[in-house]
């Protein structure tokens, strides 16, 4: 169904919405770039040109984290699939073991991608408590000692499960922050490696991040693919081969719209407004639950549940004829998910919300 309304807002959970200044922008210089005559995407990767916008794009990166200078930030292919081989491959050295804590669909996907590598040593950090879905302490977490690093997804998109710890270790950290980054201000001198999916956060689907401490670079397994081998692509700023460089492109200009917003913190306190409202809503309601305890709930990406299963294809498609898209919860959970990543403003948020109530007053 056609929204019947001009203000849409996308849900999606990935690709997720892009901000509307940065797709206006790129809409206005997509046929001539820079009165080049040419798209960014028909030019040469090495061409000065694309060069300036890519250390733009990582020195704004930089900037909106923090990033340390003995930090390589590399723009990657694959998506963050291709990271759940990579870090193996990339980070065991002389060893055979790495501990992985599993806490949802994503931490459960990288163990088994990382058991064809190593030896892994799975924790399962789900538990339950108040009859809600909760993640253990991280003082709890068993960690092998003989681990090379310890592997975690902060934020499950698909479960709606955030964990607001970091592993007690001295092994490096590696965090798939494929739907939180730029959330929120992070340590990042605390990981050995961070990576994430860019088609949430960052910019459209074909580009991942990875940030990766310096003194992990050379612990490359022999038989690990060139284009995936973290030091290679470091040495040649992520032009080993021929990278995506629309994707390139337009992720740079979220984060310089993400600037343009006041950064990082700024937009952390906006994500929580949005959380707040969407969550403080679902608890006063009989109609709507969410079954994840509020200690671990997710600030990007939050499922809930209708009192009636059965009413689940009405409320979509009533949803998106108010302009409302992308609330189908995934095949795993069911019910609805609604993600409100950066680019969501509050006032798509409210609109929900206010959708949620007349839905509930019609038909609970």
């Amino acid at each position: 169904m056609e929204p019947n309304t001009d203000t849409v807002f996308n849900f999606s959970a990935g690709p997720a919405a892009l901000p509307k200044a940065v797709m206006a922008k790129a809409q206005a210089e997509f046929v001539n770039w820079h009165g080049l005559g040419a798209s960014v995407m028909e030019i040469s990767h090495r061409s000065k040109p694309f060069i300036h916008v890519a250390q733009q794009a990582e020195q704004d990166l930089r900037d909106l984290l923090a990033i340390p200078d003995n930090y390589k930030v590399l723009f990657c292919q694959g998506g963050a699939r291709a990271q759940f081989a990579a870090v193996p491959m990339n980070l065991l050295g002389q060893a055979t073991c790495a501990t992985y804590i599993d806490a949802g669909y994503w931490a459960a996907s990288a163990v088994q991608e990382a058991k064809k590598y190593c030896e892994v040593d799975i924790f399962d950090a789900k538990t339950e408590k108040d009859a809600k879905i909760a993640v253990l302490p991280a003082s709890e977490w068993h960690i092998d000692p003989d681990a090379a690093f310890v592997h975690f997804c902060p934020n499950e998109t698909i479960d709606g499960i955030e964990i607001n710890e970091l592993p007690v270790t001295d092994k490096p950290i590696v965090a798939d922050m494929s739907s939180t980054i730029l959330s929120r201000e992070i340590d990042i001198t605390r990981y050995g490696v961070i990576y994430a999916g860019a088609q949430k956060n960052i910019g459209p689907a074909g580009l991942c991040i990875v940030i990766v401490r310096d003194d992990l670079l050379d612990l490359a397994n022999q038989a690990l693919p060139t284009t995936l081998n973290y030091r290679v692509l470091a040495e040649k700023d992520s032009m080993f081969n021929t990278p995506p460089t629309f994707a390139w492109y337009l992720s740079g200009l979220v984060f310089q719209w993400l600037k343009e917003q006041g950064g990082v913190q700024a937009i952390e306190q906006v994500n929580r407004a949005k959380a707040a409202l969407l969550y403080d809503y679902i608890d006063a309601s009989n109609f709507y639950r969410n079954n994840i305890h509020p200690d671990n709930r997710s600030l990007m990406n939050v499922p809930f549940q209708l009192a009636k299963p059965e009413l689940d294809g009405t409320f979509l498609e009533l949803a998106e004829a108010r302009g409302l898209l992308s609330l189908k919860g995934h095949r795993v959970v069911g019910g609805m998910r609604a993600s409100i990543y950066n680019a969501m403003p509050l006032e798509g948020v409210q609109a929900l919300v206010d959708f949620m109530q007349a839905f509930e007053n019609q038909y609970a």
